[in-house]
């Protein structure tokens, strides 16, 4: 937990105010990248694109998400040795400008490079975001679902962008308006987000914590011994230590479970569901009801994660999200598979949150944005095997309704790893 609590002053409150509006756009940034590659792929597999083959728009789409995978593994260690307002500016930069530089690719080898390397940019945002928001609230859960609704209501955003712009403008725009945001977010966050007072006290900088303590109204604790460790490589090894190896090896498999779900989900639930027999226009629409869903869920999953504690919270939320997994693949009418898919949105998008909320909670300053780093960073090869799994059922004849029997023993996987779990809640 912070090694400081939250006063009532109201001028300080304010002041304190920046740093969840900022980090919450940060992860909108993240859902803008869930979702873009998908909406220019129908583009780039034509002559308007790059003539890619469906083996290609799968690399492109893999390139991205690789990137993440290391970037929140390589930068979510480095946060808690640079600091979390340092990288968080610098991880948005580096998206947004390789963003840009994607609009301008000549070719598709050009295009999926710097998909990959804006991924390593962007994979640091989500840790970072998460651990800094956390640090200026007492409440770890509703803090960390709240800040990522950024990632579904990103997802929306971009998704409902691409109707009114690929076709009218090209694929190129798209690329170019995801990187407008930085040039006001950019200027917003060095001006007014301040270093987390958690990490300055973590590197024996105590009288700096105190004075973003006093100007954001953060009340610290007494200082400890000594500093903790400050090299990446000793954040790394406390993860693997014994007192927090079980729960690391357990954040590992949760995330996985978690991500696969995630992506699996947005990236084929359409087509499953026209493999179930639904027309086209349900069967995009149950898309955007899932992410809807997802919102719901964040913004009730958080405020009970903080009165029942993040792994209880997330056990029952995996828990039910497999159950209603395992129920779409009963055919109903189209108004109950609606409420049955807004029901799976709830559940399933926010359990994988709580597994943040829980890393957050039960990791201590010096050691957090390592931690969900880890989290985040095992979590995307899952978002990486997710598509690739039911891709395979989609070949085989067998997306609906194994795929949803698939989803749902992942997501009774996740609620039993949770379970293993040592911490508060």
């Amino acid at each position: 937990m912070p090694s400081y609590a939250r006063t009532d002053r109201p001028a300080a409150a304010r002041a304190a105010g920046w740093v969840a509006p900022l980090c919450w756009v940060a992860v909108v940034l993240d859902g803008f990248d869930l979702v873009v590659v998908g909406t220019v792929v129908p583009t780039l597999l034509t002559p308007a694109g790059f003539s890619l083959s469906g083996s290609g728009a799968t690399a492109v789409v893999t390139a991205g998400l690789v990137g993440m995978t290391i970037g929140a593994l390589s930068l979510g260690a480095l946060t808690d040795v640079l600091g979390r307002r340092r990288v968080l500016i610098g991880a948005v930069t580096a998206f947004s400008l390789l963003t840009l530089a994607c609009a301008a690719a000549p070719n598709a080898w050009v295009f999926g490079g710097l998909r990959f390397l804006a991924g390593v940019g962007l994979g640091g945002a989500l840790p970072t975001a998460i651990a800094l928001v956390n640090e200026f609230s007492n409440r770890a859960g509703r803090a960390t679902t709240t800040v990522m609704t950024g990632y579904h209501v990103g997802a929306v955003a971009t998704a409902a962008l691409a109707i009114v712009v690929v076709e009218p403008l090209g694929w190129r725009w798209m690329f170019v308006i995801g990187a407008l945001p930085a040039v006001v977010l950019v200027p917003l966050m060095l001006r007014h987000l301040p270093e987390s007072p958690g990490y300055l006290v973590a590197h024996g900088r105590r009288a700096e914590a105190e004075q973003v303590a006093a100007a954001y109204g953060l009340h610290l604790e007494p200082a400890d011994a000594a500093p903790e460790p400050t090299s990446a490589g000793a954040t790394l090894r406390t993860l693997f230590s014994p007192g927090y190896l079980r729960t690391t090896l357990a954040i590992a498999v949760t995330s996985f479970m978690g991500l696969l779900l995630v992506y699996g989900l947005n990236s084929w639930l359409p087509t499953i569901m026209r493999e179930a027999g639904y027309d086209l226009g349900a069967a995009l629409a149950f898309l955007l009801v899932l992410n809807l869903g997802a919102i719901a869920g964040l913004l009730v999953a958080g405020q009970v994660a903080d009165r029942v504690g993040a792994r209880r919270a997330g056990m029952a939320w995996f828990a039910a999200g497999a159950l209603f997994l395992a129920l779409l693949s009963i055919r109903l009418p189209l108004a109950g598979i609606y409420v049955m898919v807004f029901l799976t949105g709830c559940f399933v998008f926010s359990a994988q949150v709580l597994v943040y909320a829980f890393t957050s909670a039960n990791h201590p300053p010096h050691v957090r944005a390592t931690a969900l780093g880890w989290s985040a960073g095992v979590g995307r090869v899952g978002a990486i095997s997710g598509p690739l799994l039911t891709g395979g059922l989609l070949t085989a004849g067998l997306a609906f309704p194994w795929g949803f029997y698939l989803f749902a023993a992942v997501g009774a996987v996740g609620a039993l790893a949770f379970a293993i779990t040592r911490g508060r809640g």
